[in-house]
């Protein structure tokens, strides 16, 4: 059965290369992607769910296509269900709004000509009114990696699929954050190209004019293959545009928020140090950073759930909630009908718009040449917390996700670690929309940085000493002072130069505190580094003080037999400086 030899991870590249070396078929795909729907029933992913028959035509079209002109052959996507495919019923998750399209979401039919296979229809907060993945008559979508917490929203079940080996990619839309925020739930990339970039033709409106197509992946390669397919104007539709993408290039700064930012949720001590982590990622990357006040997109956020904007949502839907009594869930009606306050009217919506415009205008200034980075989200929450609680929790989802769409940006959300175990935790990367090629590189320089070592030195690689441009040379960077926990001996060996070995005592003994340096450097470098340690040093687990173990010079046993205990000196430096304790 070769449906077996899927890969669990769908990528672009992992499925063409099954494809060429005829490890299995497009119709072996969907057969595996078909029983991990069935296996996955209860995670409440699917409306409409994988099945041969809805699937069986667009296989059998891909006869028709050449692999090698058709970028996207054979590869898998869900589609969010408030996009249109032909004859596969849209429900935007409220089954009285139920209707059959005639003709494919402009997405849609891009892909499908690219070689793309529609697999099925998604589950979503309905009306795309949500960002948690709870508010849907199908039930809450589980996360992917933790089924107790939420999976994002309003594109859950899209991003869900995704991360469970059920799509390569899955189609979700993005007003104030739904094509974000469950790719930092579920450990994946999401990608939301400036406003009009993807033709919206076809999709279910919820702000209309500020509306996005966005894309989930597993990687950044993939997200740029989806966009290179749906990308250009629709002229037929009246908010499409025409934003080609200019020539990538490294932003010349990083912005990163000045003040300190707001975490929430059970876990919100674990999602702040995974912030300073990512932080301090980039600050030893050598990249050009600088902190600025943030707070005009917090102002901008609010004027689209707490001010007249969010009429427009009530303006497109107003006479479907009305003239279907009870058919809209509760906690989605409640903020539909917000937008029709009687306090909402046209001089209270002039006067945002205006506050809005000036908000844009500063925000060009400050993101030009530049890249604005921030979580993605300051926290996440269980499902009953939400169901508990419903907009209070909905609305830090989006404390730093809603500003982008009404400020005209383009954005990418990217995985940045683990806060704690299977507990993803994601950065976005903010641009101005003819900058937005600068996104993919920017971020795959800051994934980059992420797979880097911290390594403990304690002698003559440490900063001002000999072996210093050896760090350096290797890109290392140097993160801060730090010490050991008090296990450890340190001994001046009888080598040229002189070093220092730090051996860890005997369990049961008495050991000191030995101060060493902490360097971040890449897994390469890494390697480079511990191939030219001579005996009898090497590279071991440390612990330090606070209780964290890194890898670090460790010295073998033996060697202590020859050489001078130095450990009152409390390290190299202090032994440098102060001669009495290595005589």
């Amino acid at each position: 059965m070769t449906f077996e030899a899927v890969p669990f991870e769908l990528t672009i590249d992992a499925l063409r290369q099954g494809y060429r070396l005829n490890y299995f078929t497009p119709e072996d795909v969907i057969e595996a992607i078909i029983r991990r729907s069935e296996r996955d029933r209860q995670m409440n992913i699917w409306i409409t769910p994988p099945s041969m028959e809805l699937i069986a035509p667009y296989i059998a079209q891909l006869i028709q296509l050449d692999p090698a002109t058709s970028p996207l052959w054979g590869i898998p996507f869900a589609v969010k269900d408030n996009i249109d495919v032909t004859g596969w019923p849209t429900t935007a998750a409220c089954p009285a709004y139920e209707y059959a399209p005639e003709e494919h979401a402009a997405v849609v039919e891009r892909l499908v000509a690219a070689g793309a296979i529609p697999i099925g229809k998604a589950n979503l907060d309905q009306f795309a009114t949500g960002l948690v993945g709870t508010r849907s008559p199908y039930g809450d979508t589980f996360n992917a990696l933790r089924p107790e917490l939420i999976s994002g929203g309003s594109s859950s079940g899209s991003a869900v699929s995704v991360a469970r080996g059920q799509a390569a990619f899955a189609l979700g839309t993005d007003t104030a954050g739904s094509g974000r925020v469950p790719a930092a739930l579920n450990r994946l990339v999401g990608y939301k190209p400036a406003v009009g970039a993807w033709p919206a033709a076809g999709v279910v409106p919820a702000c209309r004019s500020i509306d996005c197509v966005t894309v989930f992946t597993r990687n950044l390669a993939d997200a740029e293959a989806v966009d290179a397919a749906v990308r250009g104007i629709l002229a037929s539709d009246p908010y499409s545009a025409d934003r080609p993408l200019s020539r990538a290039a490294q932003p010349k700064t990083w912005l990163l928020p000045q003040e300190p930012l707001a975490f929430y949720g059970p876990y919100a001590a674990e999602y702040e140090q995974a912030w300073q982590r990512a932080k301090q990622a980039i600050m030893e990357s050598g990249v050009a950073v600088k902190q600025v006040d943030v707070t005009l997109l917090q102002e901008a956020a609010a004027l689209l759930y707490e001010g007249p904007l969010v009429a427009e949502r009530w303006a497109d839907l107003s006479d479907f909630v009305e003239g279907h009594p009870g058919e809209t869930f509760p906690v989605t009606e409640t903020i539909l009908r917000s937008g029709g306050k009687p306090d909402f009217d046209a001089a209270s919506l002039f006067r945002a718009q205006h506050r809005l415009q000036e908000i844009k205008r500063l925000t060009r200034q400050l993101l030009h040449d530049a890249v604005l980075v921030m979580p993605t989200c300051g926290g996440t929450w269980t499902r009953e917390q939400v169901n508990a609680d419903p907009i209070a929790t909905n609305s830090k989802m989006g404390l730093y996700t809603n500003h982008c769409n009404l400020l005209d940006l383009s954005a990418i959300a990217v995985p940045a670690g683990d806060a704690a175990d299977q507990l993803p935790f994601g950065i976005t990367l903010f641009s101005l929309p003819d900058e937005e090629a600068n996104l993919t590189t920017a971020a795959a320089r800051f994934m980059r940085q992420q797979d880097r070592i911290t390594v403990a030195v304690c002698g003559l690689h440490m900063r001002g000493f000999a072996l210093e441009p050896q760090m350096t040379g290797l890109g290392a960077a140097f993160v801060k002072e730090a010490a050991t926990a008090p296990k450890y001996e340190l001994y001046k060996l009888p080598t040229m130069p002189v070093k220092p070995g730090l051996v860890r005592v005997k369990e049961g003994s008495v050991g000191a505190s030995i101060a060493v340096e902490l360097w971040s450097m890449s897994v390469a470098a890494f390697g480079a580094f511990t191939a030219v340690i001579p005996s009898p040093l090497g590279i071991g687990k440390v612990e330090l003080s606070d209780g964290t173990v890194v890898s670090g010079f460790v010295c073998e046993g033996y060697a202590a037999d020859d050489a001078t205990i130095i450990t009152a000196a409390g390290g190299w430096r202090a032994a440098m400086t102060d001669k009495a304790h290595i005589t």
